[in-house]
């Protein structure tokens, strides 16, 4: 069985290893600034902590949304109608995105002040909100053209370059936070300046890039616009409705004790680093199976399906031994606090069982982006994490008292349904893929 799938599983592992790479990447780039901000003042880090939480919320949408780009593409690819001409409609869609991120992110400053922060922090949001929105059509501009290329399967350098920009954003923030050289010292909005910068040399530098390596062409196809929204939008969605569900657990848990939303806090950090492998084979997924599938290739697209559901199982499996062994000593990297690591090692045994499930459902959300059918994903989200996770969570963490171990108890059963759901559909898609081919 291992040899008959070897070559499905190195074509995954081609383009999944490098994505890989890139995903830490942009961990590292966030721990970066964290790093910086702590160092700059107290207030610094909780002020920039409050703005990137709730730009990232504005942001994630339209990035979402334009990850829809490779999966599309692969299966223009794979239905021969060359994906080089959706470059310039890619690109304008991609402006159209940023413009509406920038002005909601504006016409967001004037709301901060009746938010109840502190109001020391409050000009540091703001002028952090004014800087960042002008960073947005950077950030887009090098998601669409690191799609773009991803559709072809080129991946090494979109993502070698991410690396490099760990250390020119650690270089500028320091530069622009304490001053550097000629470079005066901007204290907090120095953060702000640095993201700007680094966010518009990745994209510009891509932007380039993909004028090298890709034959670029003209092309105009409302239907590829009408493709986007269709896929991108649930997909977003999807995103959002557990991104927000997280942050949820970590505000109501919060306002029982600071402890259990800082245990939160570092679970998930844990996670979050396993996830990106997961994450990179559902991205691989989505491009081969768009292949296929554009290609009318049943037969590879519930192989690279397979293999795919398979490879991120077992490498979760093999996380939740590691983490199952040695829980004390992982929340310990983060934390010397005592009572913070035994409130966190209970989770972090239930982590084990979640990070299975967790792998799965992003990979199968990835291979229904290969599909073009992303509906079922945001339906899927949305029952699984609030019409279960949150309520039952809720009732076992507050009412039964289990506190944080009631939430991620939650999670466990929705992770579970959102995975049924999800395997299921792709189980009705390929019968009615198969007995579409054998009427044709």
């Amino acid at each position: 069985m291992f040899k008959k799938n070897w070559f499905y599983i190195k074509d995954i592992l081609h383009l999944a290893c490098p994505v890989i790479l890139g995903n830490l990447g942009f961990i590292l780039i966030g721990v970066g600034d964290v790093i910086v901000a702590g160092r700059h003042s107290t207030n610094t880090l909780a002020a920039i902590s409050i703005a990137t939480a709730i730009i990232n919320c504005i942001m994630t949408f339209g990035i979402g949304v334009l990850t829809s780009i490779s999966p599309i593409l692969s299966n223009y690819r794979g239905a021969n109608k060359e994906p080089e001409k959706y470059f310039y409609p890619s690109l304008k869609f991609t402006a159209i995105l940023s413009v509406l991120a920038t002005i909601i992110i504006l016409a967001s400053i004037p709301f901060i002040d009746t938010l109840g922060f502190s109001q020391e922090l409050n000009p540091i949001i703001k002028d952090y909100f004014f800087v960042t929105a002008f960073s947005t059509f950077g950030a887009y501009l090098h998601t669409m053209a690191k799609e773009f290329l991803q559709a072809f399967e080129i991946v090494v350098f979109p993502n070698i370059l991410t690396v490099i920009c760990i250390f020119v954003n650690l270089f500028l923030n320091i530069a622009f936070v304490f001053g550097f050289g000629p470079i005066p010292g901007m204290g907090a909005i120095g953060l702000a300046v640095a993201t700007l910068t680094t966010r518009y040399i990745m994209g510009i530098v891509l932007f380039i890039y993909c004028y090298k390596k890709v034959k670029i062409k003209h092309h105009k196809d409302k239907n590829y616009y009408k493709d986007l929204i269709k896929v991108g939008v649930p997909s977003s969605l999807a995103i959002l409705i557990e991104f927000v569900a997280f942050n949820s657990i970590t505000v109501i848990m919060g306002r029982v004790d600071g402890i259990y939303a800082a245990a939160q806090n570092v679970v998930c950090t844990i996670t979050t680093v396993s996830f990106m492998v997961p994450l990179a084979i559902a991205n691989a997924a989505a491009v081969k199976v768009g292949f296929a599938n554009g290609a009318k290739d049943l037969f590879s697209l519930r192989r690279y399906s397979y293999v795919a559901m398979g490879m991120s199982v077992a490498f979760m499996t093999a996380s939740a031994l590691v983490v199952a062994a040695f829980p004390g000593i992982l929340i310990s990297l983060f934390t010397k606090d005592l009572h913070l690591i035994e409130v966190g090692i209970p989770v972090m045994y239930i982590l084990c069982f979640f990070q299975v499930f967790d792998g799965l459902q992003v990979t199968l959300a990835g291979i229904f982006r290969g599909l073009k059918q992303t509906g079922i994903v945001m339906i899927a989200n949305f029952i699984a994490y609030w019409l279960v996770s949150i309520p039952l969570g809720c009732i076992l963490a507050l009412h039964f008292k289990f506190n944080l171990v009631g939430f991620w108890y939650g999670l466990i059963v929705s992770a579970i349904i959102l995975c049924a759901i999800m395997f299921t559909n792709l189980m009705f898609k390929f019968n009615k893929l198969r007995q579409l081919q054998r009427g044709q």
